[in-house]
C-alpha cells in the first residue's frame, strides 16, 4: 500500500516539476529576448547590406535597416500601437492582440475597416477616435495609420462637412503635425505621406460649408479659416500667427484677395484657408529635399472665379544672404514649383508673393535657398572688376585697330589677331549687357527687359568661349598641321562660324525651350533659370567643355616647347622654363582657362575664397587680356611705337609747312 501510494505521488508529482521547470527555462529565455535592444540589428554588418528587426513588446510592425560604413542606420520603421480595434477602446495602452493583428493585415489590403467603423459609431463629429489617437505615442507606424485614416475620412465624407467635423479632423491633423513628430517621418516606408497628408486635408478642406457666421478652428499646428466674400467687399484679408517650434516666437502669415478679384464673382461665395507651421518642414524630412521652406504652408480653396491672390510670408529664418523663392505645391508631381507664384516684394524679414490658386496648386509657401552665398567683398570686386575689364577692352580695340596694318601682314597673324579682336568686343558686349541685367529689378516688374538682356548675356558670353576654342583650334592647327593648309577665305568663315553662329544656336533653342513655359529666367535675377528647367546648363557645358580642350592645347603647346630643348645646356633650359612660363601667362586668360575655378565652386560653393578668387580671375579678364595678348606682344609695341613716331613725325610736317606759310604769304594782286 505505502509502495502504490509512493508510485502514485512519483507520477502526479514528476511531471509537474518538469513543467515548472521548463516553465522557468522558457521565461529566462523571454527575459533575454526582451533584454535585447531593439535599434540595433543581428546581422553581420556590410556595407549596403539590409536587415529587418522586429519593433519593441507592445508593439507591431518591424524596423529596416542599412549598413553603411560598417554600422547599421534604421532607415525604415513601422512600429505601431493603432490597429482597429484598439482605436475604438476606451483605454488604451494594452498591448495589441492576435485579433487586432489579423486586423491590421486586413487593414493593408481594406484600408477602409478604421473608417466604416467610425461612420458607423460617431458619423456627426467623428469624436468617438480623438482620445485614443491624441494619447497615442508619434512613432512612425501610428503615424502612418493616422495618414492613411485622415486620407479615407477625406475620401468617405462626400459633402456638408460642418465645424463639428471639421474640428475633429484637425484634432488628428494637428497630433501627427506636432512639431516633436517631424524626425519619425523620415522613418515612415510610404515617402509620400506627407504627401498624402496634405492632399487629404485639402480635400476635406473643399466640402466645408461656411455660413452667415465665419469658421475658425485654431490648433497649435493646423489653423482653419472659412468665410464668405462677395463682389461688395473692398478686398479680404485673412491672417494667421502660429508658433513653428517649441519656443514663444510666431510668424505670420496673410492671404489678401484684392477688391478687383472679388469684383469677378457672380454671388456670395466662400473661402477657405489653412495655415501649417510644421508641414513644411515634415515635407522636407520625409521627400529628404535640399530646400528649407522658410515660413508657413498655406493652403488656400477658392471659387473658381478667383485667379490671383498675394499672400505674405514672414520669415522664419531672417539671415539676409539667404535666397527666397515663392512657390507652390505641384499637387500631381508631389513637389515644389515655381510656375505658381512671383515673387513680388522681399526684404530680410518677409516675402510678398502674387500666386494663382488652382486644382494643381493649393499650397503655398517659400522656399530658403541653404547654399546661397552672397557678399559685399563679391559685390565690390565684381563691379570694380568690370569696369576696369570693360575700359581695358576698349583700349585693346583702340590698339588693335591703330596698329591692324602693320600686325597682319602674314595669314597666321591675321587670324590670330583677329581672334583676339573678337574675343575683346564679344567680352566687351557681355560685360556691358551683365551690368545692364544687374540693374534690373528683376523678371517680375521688368520680364520683357529681363528675357533679352539674359539672352544677349547669355549669347556674347558664350561668343567670348567659342572665340576662344577657335582660337586653340588654330593653335592646334598651326602646331600640328604643317604642310596641308586651307585657304585664308576657308578658315576666317569657319572662325566666324564657330565663334558666332555656335552661340547663336544655343542661345536661341534655350529661350525657345524654356520662355513659353516660363522657366527661361531664375524668379530672383536676370539670369538662366536652375531650379525648375535647369537652363543654366546651356552655359555651363560649352564654357566648361570649351575649358577642358583649351587646357588640352595648352598642354601640347607646353610638351612641344619643351621637348625642343631635350639635350640642351642648363641656360637653354632655364629660356625654356620662362618661354613655357609666358605661353601659360599668356595663353591661361585668352583661352578662358581661369573659368576653371568655377568647378572648385559647384564643389564647395560655401568656401568665400573660392568666390573671391573666382570672382578676381574673370571680372578683370579684360585686363588681362590687354596685358597678356595687347601690351606683352612685342610686335604690337614696335608697331605701336612706329605709329606713335609717324604721327609725331607728320605732326612736325604740319607744323613746319604752317610756319613757312606764316613767314611767306603769298602776295596777291596790287
Amino acid at each position: 500500500m505505502n509502495h502504490t501510494l509512493l508510485l502514485c505521488c512519483l507520477v502526479f508529482l514528476w511531471p509537474t516539476e518538469s513543467c515548472r521547470t521548463l516553465c522557468q527555462a522558457a521565461s529566462k529565455n523571454k527575459a533575454k529576448v526582451s533584454a535585447k535592444p531593439h535599434d540595433v540589428c543581428d546581422g553581420v554588418c556590410v556595407d549596403n547590406s539590409h536587415c529587418s528587426q522586429p519593433c519593441p513588446p507592445n508593439t507591431l510592425g518591424n524596423m529596416g535597416f542599412l549598413c553603411r560604413q560598417k554600422k547599421w542606420h534604421k532607415i525604415t520603421d513601422s512600429c505601431r500601437t493603432l490597429t482597429p480595434l484598439s482605436i475604438f477602446e476606451e483605454k488604451l495602452g494594452s498591448a495589441p492582440s492576435s485579433a487586432d493583428t489579423t486586423h491590421i493585415g486586413t487593414y493593408s489590403q481594406k484600408s477602409e475597416t478604421i473608417t466604416d467603423l467610425l461612420m458607423q459609431k460617431c458619423p456627426k463629429d467623428l469624436s468617438c477616435i480623438l482620445a485614443n489617437i491624441q494619447h497615442s505615442p508619434r512613432i512612425p507606424g501610428n503615424i502612418a495609420v493616422i495618414v492613411q485614416l485622415l486620407h479615407n475620412i477625406s475620401t468617405a465624407v462626400v459633402t456638408d462637412v460642418d465645424e463639428a467635423k471639421m474640428q475633429s479632423y484637425s484634432t488628428m491633423a494637428n497630433h501627427i503635425l506636432n512639431s516633436k513628430s517631424i524626425s519619425n517621418w523620415t522613418f515612415i516606408p510610404e515617402k509620400n505621406s506627407s504627401c498624402v497628408l496634405l492632399h487629404s486635408v485639402n480635400s476635406f478642406a473643399r466640402k466645408l460649408l461656411v455660413h452667415k457666421h465665419s469658421i475658425d478652428i485654431s490648433d497649435v499646428f493646423i489653423h482653419t479659416i472659412g468665410t464668405t466674400v462677395s463682389g461688395e467687399h473692398s478686398g479680404k484679408n485673412l491672417t494667421f500667427s502660429m508658433r513653428v517650434n517649441d519656443t514663444s516666437t510666431e510668424v505670420a502669415g496673410r492671404v489678401l484677395i484684392s477688391r478687383d478679384e472679388l469684383r469677378k464673382l457672380p454671388s456670395a461665395s466662400q473661402v477657405v484657408s489653412i495655415a501649417f507651421p510644421t508641414l513644411g518642414a515634415i515635407l522636407e524630412a520625409s521627400l529628404l529635399g535640399k530646400v528649407t521652406v522658410n515660413g508657413l504652408v498655406l493652403s488656400v480653396i477658392l471659387p473658381k472665379e478667383l485667379k490671383r491672390i498675394l499672400l505674405t510670408f514672414e520669415k522664419i529664418s531672417k539671415l539676409e544672404e539667404s535666397r527666397t523663392q515663392c512657390v507652390g505645391w505641384h499637387s500631381l508631381e508631389s513637389r515644389w514649383d515655381q510656375q505658381a507664384c512671383q515673387m513680388i516684394q522681399e526684404n530680410f524679414q518677409q516675402a510678398v508673393c502674387k500666386c494663382r490658386p488652382s486644382k494643381l496648386f493649393t499650397s503655398f509657401s517659400i522656399l530658403m535657398s541653404p547654399h546661397s552665398l552672397k557678399s559685399p567683398i563679391l559685390i565690390y570686386i565684381t563691379y570694380i572688376g568690370l569696369g576696369i575689364s570693360i575700359c581695358s577692352l576698349i583700349l585693346c580695340l583702340s590698339i588693335e585697330a591703330l596698329v591692324w596694318d602693320r600686325v597682319t601682314k602674314t595669314e597666321i597673324s591675321y587670324l590670330r589677331h583677329l581672334c583676339i579682336a573678337n574675343v575683346a568686343a564679344t567680352l566687351l558686349m557681355a560685360d556691358v549687357w551683365f551690368i545692364v541685367a544687374s540693374f534690373l529689378s528683376g523678371p517680375t516688374t521688368h520680364h520683357d527687359g529681363c528675357v533679352a538682356a539674359t539672352f544677349f548675356v547669355h549669347f556674347f558670353y558664350l561668343s567670348v568661349f567659342f572665340w576662344m576654342l577657335a582660337k586653340a583650334l588654330l593653335i592646334l592647327y598651326g602646331i600640328l598641321i604643317v604642310f596641308h593648309t586651307l585657304p585664308k577665305s576657308v578658315l576666317v568663315a569657319s572662325l566666324f562660324s564657330v565663334g558666332y553662329g555656335c552661340p547663336l544656336v544655343i542661345a536661341v533653342i534655350t529661350v525657345a525651350a524654356t520662355e513659353p513655359g516660363k522657366g527661361y529666367l531664375r524668379p530672383e535675377a536676370c539670369w538662366l533659370n536652375w531650379d525648375t528647367t535647369k537652363a543654366l546648363l546651356a552655359f555651363v557645358v560649352p564654357a566648361l567643355t570649351i575649358v577642358v580642350v583649351n587646357l588640352i592645347t595648352v598642354t601640347v603647346v607646353i610638351v612641344k616647347t619643351r621637348r625642343a630643348t631635350i639635350g640642351s645646356s642648363m641656360f637653354q633650359e632655364v629660356r625654356a622654363i620662362v618661354r613655357i612660363s609666358k605661353n601659360i601667362a599668356i595663353l591661361t586668360p585668352l583661352l578662358g582657362l581661369t573659368w576653371g575655378f568655377g568647378i572648385a565652386i559647384v564643389i564647395n560653393d560655401r568656401s568665400l575664397a573660392f568666390h573671391i578668387l573666382f570672382s578676381l580671375l574673370n571680372a578683370f579678364q579684360g585686363f588681362f587680356i590687354l596685358v597678356f595678348g595687347t601690351i606683352l606682344d612685342p610686335k604690337i609695341r614696335e608697331a605701336l611705337k612706329n605709329r606713335i613716331n609717324s604721327a609725331k613725325w607728320i605732326s612736325r610736317i604740319s607744323e613746319n609747312l604752317s610756319t613757312d606759310y606764316s613767314c611767306h604769304p603769298t602776295k596777291g594782286p596790287s
